[in-house]
């Protein structure tokens, strides 16, 4: 079902020193070329903002991305996107479906904006928000999303003994010991597991989560909330 999302929820995101602040620098995408021309000049027009000529990822803060509706194709599009640039995704479109939703926030979308009340303030006020952390949902999609996070906690990570983080408990330990400097042997000792286990478990977290090394699996666990 295709959600209307008639009212915004105002963007949270830190409002200090914004007068003094460097503009923040944004890439425009849409769907067809005519919403791409007329989004790219109403952001030019903005103080705060800064239209990026280049399409590198180093020099955009933040992407604003504008759909006439979010289905599937649309994710797909979200997620060339993230990859390309890996910034915070503001999306300006018609109409939502909801069971996308999960989909387009694990596509770096931090805020959903209805292009009937996307003003040129409301947008830079919303980028600016996203730019600082923030974010900006309408409340029934807050809603819907929170309810299809605690589905997927219970339905299918809980099951597999996992949680949001995407490790197990025995993993989660492994990991705590790591942050606390302890080496193989140290974590094997502590948790009564054989160095080879010990060895097997952080290779299959750094392996599945496409980790580097050791200090990069820990600062995926602090960044999740886990240690």
């Amino acid at each position: 079902m295709t959600t209307q999302m008639e009212r915004e929820a105002p963007p949270v995101g830190d409002q200090a020193g914004r007068s003094s602040r460097k503009p923040v620098r944004i890439a425009v995408r849409a769907a067809d070329p005519i919403t791409l021309t007329g989004l790219t000049c109403t952001l030019m027009g903005q103080p705060k903002l800064q239209v990026s000529s280049t399409s590198q990822a180093a020099e955009v803060d933040v992407l604003v991305y504008a759909a006439d509706a979010v289905t599937a194709t649309t994710v797909a599009g979200l997620h060339r996107a993230a990859t390309e640039f890996g910034v915070p995704i503001v999306l300006v479109t018609g109409e939502f479906d909801s069971s996308q939703l999960l989909s387009a926030t694990e596509c770096r979308v931090v805020a959903i904006m209805h292009r009937n009340v996307a003003t040129a303030a409301r947008l830079q006020e919303t980028i600016l928000a996203a730019a600082d952390g923030g974010a900006a949902l309408p409340p029934k999609l807050l809603g819907e999303l929170l309810r299809q996070v605690q589905a997927l906690q219970q339905d299918v990570l809980t099951p597999r003994g996992l949680n949001t983080s995407g490790l197990t408990p025995r993993e989660i330990d492994v990991v705590r010991l790591i942050a606390e400097g302890c080496d193989t042997e140290e974590i094997g000792n502590r948790l009564c597991y054989s160095e080879r286990t010990v060895k097997n478990i952080i290779y299959t977290m750094t392996n599945r989560l496409r980790m580097r090394n050791r200090p990069h699996l820990v600062a995926y666990a602090v960044r999740t909330g886990v240690i």
